[in-house]
């Protein structure tokens, strides 16, 4: 039973309204099913919505953040917990090591990065959970494309099309992570091509 899952998102206010509509109904979806969100602890962008939408739905929401981010008050208030870490490397391995499974919603470079590097975990068989990448209004489509082209060209094992679930709402998101295809530690052993 999935009871922890991290979100990457970004910190940007600029962004298209319909990518804060997405973040802001994926937290009362966490809500509505007791699931614990798990995130940078940020109260911008996409970040502040979710973990606001969270916290107004009557939901838990833990932030992790490193120290250099609160001295700078971009740490959100108004949270169940907050966690300071030292750096960003530690943030994110706490955010992977709290959560049965992560969901990607469109960002920057630093969400991207995260994600990455959860990818890269999951094909050497070191986390072994659902990703799931929210693909809204194709903003996710170059990067899937290069996924895949990965793929097809021999850099990644056909099995690592199951890395990751592609989704473009946040109603199907509790679905993919459900249905998501098993995957354990001997992943290492095709991790190489």
């Amino acid at each position: 039973m999935i009871q922890n899952v991290g979100v990457f998102c970004a910190s940007s206010t600029k962004v298209d309204p319909i990518y804060f509509e997405t973040a802001d109904k994926l937290g009362r979806l966490f809500a509505e099913n007791n699931i614990q969100l798990i995130y940078g602890g940020g109260a911008k962008g996409l970040m502040g919505q979710i973990g606001d939408s969270v916290m107004n739905s009557g939901g838990k929401a833990i932030g992790i953040i490193p120290e250099f981010m609160i001295q700078v008050e971009w740490q959100h208030k108004g949270l169940t917990e907050i966690i300071i870490t030292q750096d960003m490397r530690e943030r994110k391995s706490l955010i992977m090591e709290k959560s049965n499974a992560l969901v990607a919603l469109p960002g920057g470079c630093g969400t991207l990065e995260e994600l990455f590097e959860a990818l890269t975990l999951k094909r050497l068989g070191q986390f072994v959970h659902p990703i799931v990448i929210v693909n809204v209004k194709g903003y996710y489509d170059p990067l899937i494309e290069m996924l895949n082209r990965s793929i097809e060209e021999n850099f990644m094992h056909k099995n690592h099309q199951n890395l990751w679930v592609e989704v473009s709402s946040a109603e199907e998101v509790l679905e993919a992570v459900q249905n998501a295809p098993l995957w354990d530690e001997s992943a290492i052993k095709f991790a190489g091509v």
